[in-house]
């Protein structure tokens, strides 16, 4: 199993989590970034977004995180991580989108500015905008963890994984956030978590 990316990338991060998770033997290849090769025809001809991450395993070639996510789940996870009930599989399935679609939005403007951008190139009111944008999506989360103890459900899942990867930096940058006891409770879990630890809490740029 090969997995092209960097240590950095949001998304990157996913899928590595999801593999250590399941146990799963990988390569990771520096791709993306200050690496480069995203941009080669051996890498477009894998992926011709030219972006990371990019899995291949067992000839398998796939693209777009959450759906390598799924497919690492699916392929060798086992209850409760990868629920065989396709009620229970929604369940994570709608938290997945929900942090992917919903929650990026004003989460990477907000970050793009604050991180990659230099000092006297931030707009702060377009920081601003999304910190506030965060904290009313994250308080659907906090929620919905008032009810169950992670996204997925009852156990850890795939439904916990874009938002705990989207979560380490929004609880890392220095924005104003309300308090959620739920969602801070399930994000102290996940920093237990080796897995985690190792994926996704790299270096933040």
């Amino acid at each position: 199993m090969k997995i092209w990316g960097r240590d950095n990338s949001t998304n990157v991060r996913k899928v590595r989590w999801c593999a250590e998770e399941l146990g799963l033997d990988y390569e990771l290849i520096p791709a993306g970034g200050a690496f480069g090769v995203v941009d080669s025809p051996e890498y477009l001809a894998k992926n011709p977004n030219g972006l990371v991450p990019c899995l291949e395993d067992d000839g398998v070639i796939l693209w777009e995180s959450n759906a390598i996510v799924r497919y690492l789940a699916r392929r060798y996870g086992t209850e409760p991580f990868a629920p065989a009930d396709p009620r229970l599989w929604a369940v994570g399935d709608k938290w997945m989108d929900w942090a992917s679609i919903s929650f990026v939005r004003p989460f990477h403007d907000m970050f793009w500015t604050l991180v990659r951008c230099a000092p006297e190139q931030r707009d702060m009111a377009v920081v601003e905008r999304g910190a506030a944008g965060c904290a009313r999506l994250m308080a659907l989360a906090d929620q919905a963890l008032t009810d169950a103890p992670w996204l997925s459900g009852l156990e850890l899942g795939i439904g916990d994984i874009p938002l705990g990867a989207l979560a380490y930096p929004w609880f890392s940058l220095p924005v104003e956030r309300p308090t959620l006891p739920a969602l801070e409770d399930w994000y102290a879990r996940l920093q237990a978590r080796p897995a985690f630890r190792k994926a996704v809490m790299t270096p933040i740029s």
